[in-house]
C-alpha cells in the first residue's frame, strides 16, 4: 500500500471526505418520519415488523419495569460495568458547569445558571451485537446531568445486557424500537412515546440522517458517524500494538470507517502495515474490516520536520492515538480531535468501554468545529440579568443609542419610561 505525503494535493483529499447523504437514504427517512408524524404507534409497529422481523403490539413497545429488572448478566460483566459507571460518573461530575454571577461596568447583577433538561431521548444500537458501553456513554452522563427523565429506544429484540445496562445507568423508560421511526417517535410523540427535549446517541446512516431532518423539532447532540482513528508514530512506537489498535476501530463492521496511521519515517510507516496485514489475516471473516482495509486506510508520510500535529489538526479525526517519545508535548498542540489518547500504553478502546471520557465522538472532520458529548450537553445555559434603578440609570444613555440606530422607538421608549416623574 502506497504513502500519500503531507502536505499533498492528496491529504487534502482525504479533509474534504464528503459527507454527502445518499439520496436515497435521504428520502426513505424522510418518508419513515412522515409516516411516524402522522400514524404514530401504528407506523413504528409496521416498520418495526418490516425492518427488524419483530411483531409487536402498541402495548408492548415499552419495556415494562418488570423485564428491566429481571435481566441478568454474569458477575464480570456487572463487576466491570459497575467499575465504569464509577469512572464515567465521576469524569462527568468534575466537568458540570458551574453556576455564576458578577456585577457588570452599571452595577448590575449578571450570570448564568444552568438546569438540567427535562426529558432526553438516548438512541442504543442493537441487533445481534448489543452496544452496552453506548449505554454508559450517554444515559450516565443524563443522569449525572440530573435530568429527570431518561428515555432509551433501541431495536428489538432488546438484550438483556442492554436492559442491565439501562438499568444501572439510570434510564427511567426503555422502548422497543430502532432506526429512523425511533428518532421520528423520540422527536414527534407518539400515543406511546412521549416526545422528548433532545436527542442523543449514536446509529447508522439512516438514524444519523433522522436526527439530521428532525434538527429544529427537537435538540441534537452531534451527528457522529462511522469510526476513525488516527496513529501518531515514531520509532518509539510498538508496531505491533500500533497495528491492533487500528484493526480494533476498523472492525466496527459498516465497512466505512477510516483509519490513519502518519509518521516522519517511512520505515515506522512500513513495519506498522506489514505487522497490520499480518494480523488482518487471522480476522478474514469480517467482511466490514476488509473493505475498510481496502477502501479507508490510509499511511501517511510527513515530510516537513515537527508537522506531525499539523497534518492531524488539518485531519481532525475522532480518535488520535499519540505513540511518539514525545507523546503529551504532541498533544498539547492538538486543537481537533474529539479525544486524544497519550503514549503507547493508552490504546483508543481504554476510551470505547472504561476511561470516563464519553466515546460518542465527532467525525468526518466536523471535530474541527465540534466537541464530544459531555455532562452539559445534557444542560440549559440561561443567562441572567438584574438591573437596579441605579444601574440602569448608567446603562440608559449607551442602550439609547443602539435604539436609535437600529430604528426601534419602542426600544427607546421602554427605557425612558422608567424615568418619568
Amino acid at each position: 500500500m502506497r504513502f500519500l505525503e503531507y502536505p499533498s494535493s492528496a491529504f487534502e483529499k482525504l479533509t474534504q471526505s464528503s459527507q454527502e447523504v445518499p439520496e436515497a437514504i435521504r428520502v426513505q427517512v424522510a418518508r419513515i418520519l412522515k409516516a411516524v408524524r402522522r400514524k404514530g404507534d401504528s407506523a413504528l409497529l409496521d416498520f418495526t415488523r418490516r425492518f427488524d422481523g419483530v411483531r409487536l403490539t402498541a402495548s408492548k413497545l415499552r419495556v415494562s419495569d418488570a423485564e428491566v429488572r429481571r435481566a441478568r448478566v454474569s458477575r464480570e460483566l456487572e463487576q466491570a460495568g459497575k467499575t465504569t459507571l464509577r469512572e464515567v460518573s465521576a469524569f462527568a461530575r468534575a466537568s458540570l458547569p458551574k453556576n455564576w454571577s458578577r456585577r457588570n461596568g452599571h452595577g448590575a447583577q449578571v450570570g448564568e445558571k444552568f438546569d438540567p433538561i427535562r426529558r432526553v431521548g438516548v438512541y442504543i444500537p442493537g441487533g445481534s451485537v448489543p452496544l452496552v458501553s453506548t449505554v454508559f456513554m450517554t444515559v450516565a452522563l443524563a443522569r449525572a446531568a440530573g435530568v429527570k427523565e431518561i428515555v432509551a429506544c433501541t431495536p428489538p429484540p432488546v438484550a438483556p445486557e442492554l436492559l442491565w445496562a439501562l438499568r444501572l445507568c439510570g434510564a427511567t423508560e426503555v422502548y422497543r424500537v430502532g432506526g429512523a421511526q425511533a428518532i421520528a417517535a423520540m422527536a414527534f410523540g407518539t400515543r406511546a412515546i412521549e416526545r422528548v427535549d433532545k436527542i442523543f446517541g449514536p446509529g447508522n446512516a439512516y438514524v444519523t440522517e433522522a436526527k439530521r431532518q428532525v434538527f429544529g423539532s427537537v435538540g441534537i447532540d452531534l451527528l457522529a458517524g462511522p469510526s476513525e482513528l488516527m496513529v501518531l508514530a515514531d520509532e518509539s512506537a510498538n508496531p505491533a500494538w500500533a497495528a491492533t489498535d487500528l484493526l480494533a476501530q476498523a472492525e466496527h463492521g459498516s465497512g466505512r470507517e477510516r483509519i490513519y496511521c502518519a509518521s516522519a519515517s517511512a520505515a515506522v510507516l512500513k513495519r506498522i502495515q506489514t505487522e497490520l496485514f499480518r494480523q488482518a489475516k487471522s480476522r478474514a471473516g469480517n467482511c466490514g474490516l476488509a473493505r475498510v482495509l481496502d477502501e479507508g486506510c490510509f499511511w501517511i508520510l510527513v515530510r516537513r520536520r515537527g508537522a506531525l500535529a499539523e497534518a492531524a489538526n488539518c485531519l481532525a479525526p475522532e480518535h488520535l492515538q499519540i505513540m511518539t517519545s514525545n507523546a503529551s508535548q504532541l498533544a498539547s498542540r492538538i486543537i481537533t480531535a474529539g479525544g486524544i489518547f497519550i503514549g503507547n500504553a493508552t490504546p483508543t478502546v481504554l476510551g470505547d468501554f472504561v476511561a470516563g471520557p464519553s466515546h460518542t465522538l465527532p467525525t468526518a472532520g466536523a471535530g474541527r468545529a465540534f466537541s464530544g458529548l459531555r455532562v452539559g450537553d445534557f444542560m440549559r445555559r440561561t443567562s441572567l440579568v438584574n438591573y437596579s434603578p441605579a444601574a440602569l440609570r448608567k446603562a440608559r444613555r449607551q442602550a439609547e443609542i443602539f435604539a436609535a440606530v437600529e430604528r426601534l422607538p419602542a426600544h427607546g421608549d421602554s427605557l425612558r419610561i422608567r424615568f418619568r416623574g
